[in-house]
């Protein structure tokens, strides 16, 4: 079988990098092949998604050494349009690859950017839609949607054009494990189809039985390679010392959390306690009616209307909590209405025998995103601490900054710092804020093993210092190593555990 993907002796340095991310990397692929890039975070796995995609070196300059070819196109000498019907391409984010403001019409934009007429292109979302079981999600605001209904909506863009290559960029990080069940679908239909499947991912468990070849990449370099039948069989052990997130042992996670084994007791089944931090009445919707909020008693019909919906909930001070449920369910949506977020959200919060309610809701908690780069606004590190204090405190500043291990950068610009060093600084932020509520938006979405639990140890350690952490997440080894209680939401409601 014909390789469609060669890469030959690659080196490449982004512009204004010190170090080379990829040394000497050759790769070749079969048409047909799906195949699986993993390894830690900065080893050079989404560099070589981005040379397959033609990103680099048309997007992303740098200095670029060595041969690549997409289905014998030399990828320098090809415009990215001219790629498009031959690699489509879901981004980690996908906010980042959409064009349209509503679901259909971002499914569709791939077959009319190439030119389909109006009838195929209509055929092609009506069953992609029915395939990849989007008929909910048809019809809606791209901005409504949760980041795992985003990730459908760009699989199923891509899948559209019908594309010979099919990269995904860290897929399942947004999703619940229904959605991954979902990915999963979507990669056994593409197989059958005869399409070349490249994924880089973390998360291995729903990938184990389908990847044809493994390759492990560690600083900028091919380390191992397996076959699917090879990996498959690998033990625990074998998986943890190569730094990689379980291939088996999260199907026992999720099944063990749907049976309420998981993370601990649900929260609404503790006895209340005097010290509790308490939210009342916190109402909202997206159908915005500024008399809505008015009411004083809901009726069923009313109900029906709103996005998040609880009366009355008591928070433990100093524990971990982890609040899941499917995408769509409403996680996102209760934290930005507990911090403040959501304008609109009624509500109070009770700490210490206080009341805040409305924007001094802000006074008593602090919410770390899902993307960060939306909380930072200065030029340095320790700036972006002090301005989060009441009174400028540079000694307080630089012991938080301390305890969190990014001292060190207390003088760079936040947007010069990795991912999971920004993120520590949302955090230092927050401390600094001196929050008692500390919310956490998917905080190890598309994270490593080894950098999960960092952040699993960093949760523990600021319930330890008395903060209440709230923790939305998808993670099931993350619940499993750090949250003492687990929230379920399901549609704006809060529910026991599936």
């Amino acid at each position: 079988m014909e390789n469609i993907v060669e890469i030959k002796n690659v080196s490449f340095k982004y512009k204004g990098a010190e170090d080379g991310l990829l040394n000497s990397v050759s790769l070749s692929i079969k048409k047909g092949e799906t195949v699986l890039l993993t390894g830690a975070s900065g080893s050079g796995k989404t560099t070589i998604i981005r040379l397959i995609n033609g990103l680099i070196p048309h997007y992303y300059a740098g200095d670029l050494e060595g041969d690549v070819s997409v289905d014998g196109k030399d990828i320098r000498n090809t415009e990215l349009y001219d790629l498009a019907g031959t690699v489509g391409t879901v981004f980690q984010n996908p906010r980042s690859q959409f064009f349209s403001v509503d679901t259909d019409g971002e499914i569709a934009f791939g077959p009319e950017n190439i030119g389909l007429p109006p009838k195929e292109i209509k055929k092609r979302t009506k069953a992609i839609a029915g395939e990849m079981k989007l008929e909910p999600l048809l019809g809606r605001s791209l901005f409504e949607l949760s980041g795992g209904e985003k990730q459908k909506i760009a699989c199923a863009s891509v899948s559209a054009l019908m594309p010979e290559v099919i990269l995904l960029d860290e897929p399942s990080s947004n999703l619940d494990w229904d959605a991954m069940e979902d990915i999963r679908e979507s990669i056994i239909r593409w197989k059958n189809e005869g399409k070349t499947v490249i994924i880089s991912e973390h998360r291995l468990w729903y990938l184990k039985d389908l990847v044809d070849r493994i390759i492990y990449m560690d600083t900028g370099r091919i380390k191992h390679e397996w076959s699917g039948e090879e990996f498959a069989a690998f033990d625990e052990s074998e998986v943890k010392r190569l730094k990689l997130r379980p291939v088996k042992l999260e199907e026992v996670f999720i099944e063990n959390f749907r049976k309420g084994k998981l993370g601990g007791h649900s929260v609404t089944d503790r006895k209340k306690r005097n010290d509790d931090i308490v939210l009342r009445d916190f109402y909202f919707s997206y159908d915005h009616k500024p008399y809505f909020f008015f009411k004083h008693k809901f009726s069923r019909e009313d109900e029906g209307m709103l996005s998040l919906n609880i009366p009355e909930l008591s928070l433990p001070k100093g524990k971990v909590i982890a609040v899941t449920g499917r995408n769509g369910a409403g996680k996102s949506t209760f934290l930005r209405c507990i911090c403040g977020l959501e304008k609109d959200c009624t509500g109070v919060i009770e700490e210490n025998q206080q009341i805040f309610k409305g924007k001094k809701r802000l006074k008593v908690c602090y919410m770390v995103m899902q993307d960060v780069n939306h909380q930072l606004f200065t030029d340095s590190v320790e700036s972006e601490v002090l301005l989060s204090m009441k009174t400028e405190d540079k000694k307080r500043c630089e012991e938080i900054l301390s305890e969190l291990g990014i001292l060190e950068y207390k003088d760079k610009h936040p947007m010069a710092l990795s991912g999971g060093q920004k993120q520590r600084v949302a955090i230092a932020s927050a401390i600094g804020a001196e929050a008692k509520l500390l919310l956490f938006d998917e905080p190890t979405s598309g994270l490593d093993f080894a950098h999960m639990e960092k952040v699993g140890q960093l949760l523990k350690d600021l319930a330890k210092s008395g903060k209440t952490v709230l923790v939305s997440t998808h993670d099931p080894e993350l619940i499993d190593k750090c949250c003492d209680y687990v929230l379920c939401i399901d549609r704006g409601r809060i529910k026991a555990n599936e």
